[in-house]
């Protein structure tokens, strides 16, 4: 049976029925624990008021203390009945008044800080946005993230981006960035609007040490998940700060840390895997 709640954007009518495809089952209302409302999914769709303004939520959160954490348009539950291209042909662009601007789009969700200022957008699966950044205008997809004084603090890139870094030009491109969350993202910007943080998988990084001695940092390549014997690139991810710059050919290795200052740095193209430089492999849907 339907029973009220009283939250800090209105009352709410928690999910308490389901149906034979998006919503297969009743999910559970989550507290943090402090007692508050930490989840909450949705009998219906139902307009909530947000900073960012006034949206339709199937499923929303909340902070301790009781402010909004994220919105949720939608909250269907994937399953062999039911697609992420049937849930995608439900999603509808939304009007969303942020740093960048009014925008519309397509999302899955929007994260706010306690401050009720906007932390982060996360579009939806194709849905990509036009962000200005510290290096220009950029394409993003999957997410970006703000600071609380608005500034872009990080994005996904949506293709390949050339962008200035300490070591030089870098193609800015994470293959493996997944679209769950918008708050964090391979590119990233200190809050000097200096590069912090880069993913690549196509550039090659030479160093020149003071002493003499060379090293080539490049992708690393792995098998390909069709399991033929393609291979595809793993992002390389360089991370900037403290005068160093800090250099990870792949997750669960350990890094290369090298000072900015005394080495000497050139970038090329890494053209060894441009057969797949960005694209899906033959087996991805």
């Amino acid at each position: 049976a339907e029973a009220v709640l009283h939250t800090s954007v209105g009352p709410l009518a928690p999910q308490h029925s389901t149906d034979d495809l998006r919503k297969r089952t009743v999910q559970a209302i989550l507290f943090h624990p402090n007692g508050q409302l930490r989840s909450l999914p949705l009998e219906r769709p139902t307009e909530v008021d947000t900073p960012a303004g006034r949206l339709t939520a199937e499923l929303v959160t909340f902070h301790p203390d009781g402010s909004l954490s994220r919105v949720f348009p939608l909250n269907g539950k994937l399953s062999g009945y039911w697609t992420q291209e049937d849930e995608g042909g439900l999603a509808k662009p939304v009007a969303l008044s942020t740093p960048l601007g009014n925008i519309s789009a397509r999302i899955i969700g929007v994260s706010f800080d306690p401050a009720g200022r906007l932390r982060s957008i996360t579009l939806w699966p194709g849905e990509t946005l036009a962000v200005p950044t510290p290096v220009g205008v950029l394409a993003a997809r999957v997410g970006v993230s703000f600071r609380a004084d608005g500034t872009v603090r990080c994005l996904e890139p949506a293709k390949p981006q050339p962008v200035p870094t300490p070591v030089g030009v870098i193609n800015a491109y994470d293959l493996d960035a997944v679209g769950i969350s918008g708050d964090v993202n391979s590119l990233a910007f200190a809050a000097d609007g200096s590069m912090e943080r880069v993913a690549t998988s196509l550039t090659t990084l030479r160093v020149a040490h003071p002493g003499g001695g060379q090293e080539v940092f490049s992708p690393a390549s792995r098998e390909s998940l069709c399991g033929d014997t393609d291979r595809e690139p793993v992002p390389m991810l360089l991370t900037f700060g403290g005068g160093n710059v800090t250099i990870q050919r792949q997750p669960g290795t350990a890094p290369t840390v090298l000072p900015l200052g005394g080495c000497a740095f050139r970038t090329e193209p890494y053209l060894k895997l441009f057969a797949h430089p960005f694209g899906k492999m033959a087996c991805a849907g």
